[in-house]
C-alpha cells in the first residue's frame, strides 16, 4: 500500500522519470567499485520505490545501501530521462530518520545543532584542535593507541594544520570600505564552515582574488551555514533554517552577485528555490538570492579583464573536478580556463577527473571502505599525471586529497584554485 504521506513519497514522480536503461553504471562512483546493482543510482531507486509503496520494509541492508549513495549526482548529470537523486536521497534520508530515527550518529546531530549552527561555537572547536595539535596531545593519542581504542584515527587523519588566524564574516570589504572603483560589482562572499575556519587561507585568497578583478567584496555580517551538510544526511528542517538565515543575511545588502568558494555549499544555495518552495515567507525571495549565486571559477570566468595580466606561476598541475561543482552546477570548463590562463602553468588532465574521490561531506568518516576506495583511485590517476599540484574546488575534497596524499608520502601538493589565482595576482599586497 502507497504511503499518502511523507517525504518519499513526495519523490514518486521523480522516481517514476527512471527508464533502467542503465547509462548511469558508467558514471555511479559506488557501481564502480562493487558492480553490485544494490549499489548503482536504479538499484536504489527501485529499492525506494517499493519503500515507498510499501512493498519492502525499511530494513537495515535497505538503510545500508541508501547510505553509501555518495548523492555525488554524477548520475542526474548523465541521465535522459531527468532523474534527479539528490532530490531523491535527501528525501529518503529524511524520511528515514522520521520512520527509523537513524540520523548518521550522535556526533553528526550534535555538530550539525551546535558548531554547525553557531559560527562561534566552530571558531571555538577549531581554535580547540589548534591547541590540541601544537600542545603536544595529538602526539600522545597518536603513539599510546588512544586514538584507536576512541576509532578517532579516521578523523584525526583528516584533520589539516588548523591556522592560527580563521575568517571571521563581519562586514569587513576588500578593498577597504570607500576604496573600491566607482561602479565596482559589490560582491557578497560566503565565508563557509570549514572554509572559515580549517582552509581559512582559502577565504583570505579569494577576497584578495575578487578584489583584483575589480570588485567591492562584501563578508557579510550574520551569516553561518549553509545548510548543505544538514540537507543531505537527512535534517530537512535544519537546512531550512540554515538557508532563510543565509538568505536574511545576504539580502541586507546590496549586491550584484554572490560569489561562493565551495562547490557542495554553492550547489545547495543555487536550490534554495526548491528547499523553500512551501514557505510562503520565502517563496519568491529564494529563487531571487539563488539567481545571484555564483561559484568563484564561474563569476570569475565571465570577466575577461581577470585573465589579461597576471604573475607567472611556473608548475605542472592537474585539476580533480569537485562533484558539485562538475555535476550539480554544470561548471567544467571555467576552472580549467582560468587556470589555463596563468602564465607558466601546465595543465595536464587527469583520467576520470569528476569521479568522485570519497570525501562527500562526511561520507569520508561515516563509509570508510567505500571513501579509501575512491580516494585510492582518485590519486592513482592524478599521480599518473607528474602534476607537482593537485587543483580543486571544494574543502572537503582539499581535506581529502590532502590526507591521502600524506599517507602516501607523496610530496604532491594540494590547492584550491582560488590559492593558486592569488599566487598570479597582479597587484601587490
Amino acid at each position: 500500500m502507497i504511503r499518502k504521506a511523507g517525504p518519499l513519497h513526495d519523490q514518486i514522480a521523480n522516481m517514476d522519470a527512471c527508464i533502467r536503461c542503465g547509462l548511469c553504471l558508467s558514471a555511479c562512483p559506488t557501481y564502480q567499485i562493487t558492480l553490485m546493482e544494490e549499489e548503482s543510482p536504479r538499484g536504489r531507486i527501485a529499492a525506494a520505490r517499493a519503500l515507498a509503496d510499501g512493498a519492502i520494509a525499511l530494513t537495515p541492508d535497505v538503510i545500508a545501501h541508501q547510505r553509501s549513495c555518495l548523492l555525488c549526482e554524477a548520475c542526474t548529470a548523465i541521465c535522459p530521462a531527468g532523474f534527479r537523486m539528490e532530490d531523491m536521497g535527501i528525501a529518503l534520508r529524511n524520511e528515514i530518520r522520521q520512520r527509523a530515527g537513524s540520523g548518521g550518529g550522535l556526533a553528526l546531530r550534535l555538530a550539525l545543532r551546535g558548531p554547525l549552527a553557531h559560527p562561534w561555537q566552530l571558531r571555538l572547536l577549531s581554535r580547540s584542535i589548534w591547541l590540541y595539535q601544537r600542545s603536544g596531545l595529538r602526539w600522545l593519542l597518536r603513539h599510546s593507541g588512544a586514538l584507536r581504542l576512541l576509532r578517532l584515527r579516521r578523523a584525526d587523519r583528516l584533520l589539516p594544520a588548523m591556522p592560527a588566524r580563521f575568517f571571521v564574516a563581519k562586514g569587513q570589504h576588500w578593498p577597504p570600505s570607500g576604496d573600491a572603483a566607482a561602479g565596482a560589482p559589490r560582491i557578497g562572499l560566503l565565508a563557509g564552515c570549514v572554509m572559515s575556519t580549517a582552509l581559512s587561507g582559502v577565504d583570505f585568497a579569494t577576497a584578495r582574488v575578487l578584489a583584483a578583478a575589480g570588485c567591492e567584496v562584501i563578508v557579510v555580517a550574520g551569516q553561518g551555514c549553509c545548510g548543505s551538510l544538514a540537507a543531505h544526511n537527512g535534517f530537512v528542517a535544519e537546512a531550512r533554517q540554515r538557508a532563510r538565515r543565509t538568505i536574511d543575511a545576504f539580502e541586507r545588502e546590496q549586491l550584484d552577485a554572490i560569489v561562493v568558494n565551495a562547490a557542495g555549499c554553492g550547489a545547495a544555495m543555487k536550490g534554495y528555490g526548491h528547499l523553500l518552495a512551501n514557505d510562503a515567507s520565502y517563496r519568491a525571495r529564494a529563487p531571487a538570492f539563488s539567481a545571484k549565486v555564483r561559484d568563484l571559477s564561474e563569476f570569475l570566468a565571465e570577466r575577461p579583464s581577470f585573465t589579461r595580466a597576471a604573475r607567472r606561476v611556473d608548475a605542472t598541475v592537474t585539476y580533480q573536478e569537485p562533484c558539485h561543482l562538475a555535476h550539480a552546477q554544470r561548471i567544467r570548463s571555467a576552472p580549467r580556463t582560468l587556470l589555463e590562463a596563468v602564465p607558466g602553468l601546465r595543465l595536464v588532465e587527469m583520467a576520470e577527473s569528476a569521479m568522485c574521490c570519497g570525501s562527500a561531506g562526511v561520507y569520508n568518516l561515516t563509509q570508510g571502505e567505500s571513501a579509501d576506495a575512491l580516494l585510492e583511485r582518485k590519486l592513482d590517476n592524478a599521480l599518473a599525471t607528474g602534476a607537482e599540484i593537485i587543483v580543486t574546488a571544494n574543502p572537503g575534497c582539499q581535506l581529502q586529497l590532502a590526507a591521502g596524499l600524506a599517507a602516501r608520502g607523496s610530496g604532491v601538493r594540494v590547492m584550491h584554485l582560488a590559492e593558486v589565482l592569488d599566487l598570479a595576482r597582479d597587484v601587490e599586497d
